[in-house]
């Protein structure tokens, strides 16, 4: 007997009053993205699969509860969300975006120990990544085609490069700029690579940039424009690439970080940047195109990113391995990666050594 289920786990917003008595938000949260989205509560209770009864019912209950209108409406224009509205939205999304990672990692924990309890238990192929959107489809193609189960564990690259020399992983993703900041980056992942123990394989390449308010109001364009007075940043978390790669640009400008409002302040995923410049909480931020996409803002290219999963060289033939590489190759996977905003599916799938990758900028870094 097998394991047949997989597991999900999520995240509700429940407000509790004095008495102990709970509301519940998640319904009312998803209705009112849905006539963010759709501009009018007709298509929105079709989108949700409730009656328009119920949709009304949903909005005076929590309009009473909070004591704020939700919805504007005109014969006109259809119904918007208030101010109020729009702002407890976004700060789901903040929510969901920093939550998301540590719940399908916990998911993927308790997957595994559920599957062990059972004597049939299935092999599983171990991935270590920052959490991105290739990654994520990845993720949700091997579920769906019901491939041997991989377990995934959403880490830095630098945690994921020594959990795999480690051997706590089967495969260790890690982005690398090209242009000017390749050779310092890699110069940071050397300790854990080694040409002839490890080989690449080629994920996509990707955009990253700032993110900033639709319309650009604080005329941000390049990261030095984040010293100017009352431009807000939100980074990323301490370890991660991308903080990484703005502290390299940063001191190639000679720009103390101490000047740039908002550098020590952290968000987990692209997501969770995005959300945080959207809700009005910050003014610019650095992630990939995506998830600028995404949010509604504007989006400011800084540099072209390829993403790779490392592996030992002597686990490429594994059953397991193949099957996920076939996966790779497959055109449905190239299909949603081409699809993705921001991202270029030539190559997935390509296994290439170090020197390959990234000629003799690989030597230099391995020798600093």
């Amino acid at each position: 007997m097998t394991y047949k289920f997989q597991a999900r786990l999520n995240s509700e917003w429940v407000l509790e009053k004095p008495s102990g008595a709970v509301f519940a938000l998640g319904e009312i949260l998803r209705l009112l993205a849905a006539i963010d989205a759709m501009g009018h509560i007709a298509g929105a209770c079709r989108s949700c699969g409730i009656s328009y009864r119920h949709a009304w019912g949903l909005l005076r209950h929590a309009e009473k509860e909070f004591g704020m209108a939700l919805l504007e409406t005109s014969r006109r224009q259809g119904s918007k969300l208030t101010d109020f509205a729009r702002h407890l939205l976004w700060a789901n999304r903040r929510m969901d975006a920093r939550l998301t990672p540590m719940l399908e990692s916990m998911a993927s924990e308790l997957q595994e120990e559920l599957e062990s309890l059972y004597p049939e238990s299935r092999p599983r192929l171990r991935l270590h990544a920052s959490h991105g959107f290739a990654v994520e489809g990845l993720m949700q193609m091997a579920n769906d085609q019901e491939m041997s189960p991989v377990e995934l564990r959403y880490r830095t690259a630098f945690e994921a490069l020594a959990s795999l020399n480690r051997g706590e992983c089967d495969l260790a993703g890690f982005q690398v700029p090209a242009g000017e900041f390749e050779e310092a980056i890699l110069g940071h992942y050397s300790p854990w690579l080694d040409d002839e123990r490890h080989c690449l394989i080629y994920l996509a390449q990707r955009d990253t940039g700032m993110f900033v308010q639709p319309g650009n109001p604080k005329q941000i364009h390049t990261v030095a424009d984040l010293v100017k007075p009352g431009v807000r940043f939100v980074n990323r978390q301490v370890g991660s690439s991308t903080r990484l790669l703005v502290g390299l640009m940063l001191e190639r400008l000679g720009i103390d970080t101490r000047r740039i409002q908002g550098y020590d302040s952290s968000e987990f995923t692209h997501m969770a940047i995005a959300a945080h410049i959207a809700s009005g909480m910050a003014d610019a931020g650095i992630g990939v195109e995506t998830a600028a996409w995404r949010c509604g803002l504007d989006f400011i290219p800084l540099a072209k990113e390829r993403y790779f999963f490392a592996v030992q060289r002597d686990s490429l033939d594994a059953p397991l391995m193949r099957q996920l590489l076939g996966l790779l190759d497959s055109e449905a996977y190239r299909h949603y990666v081409s699809q993705l905003v921001g991202y270029d599916a030539a190559n997935i799938g390509k296994v290439l050594g170090l020197q390959q990758a990234f000629g003799i900028a690989a030597g230099r870094a391995a020798r600093v």
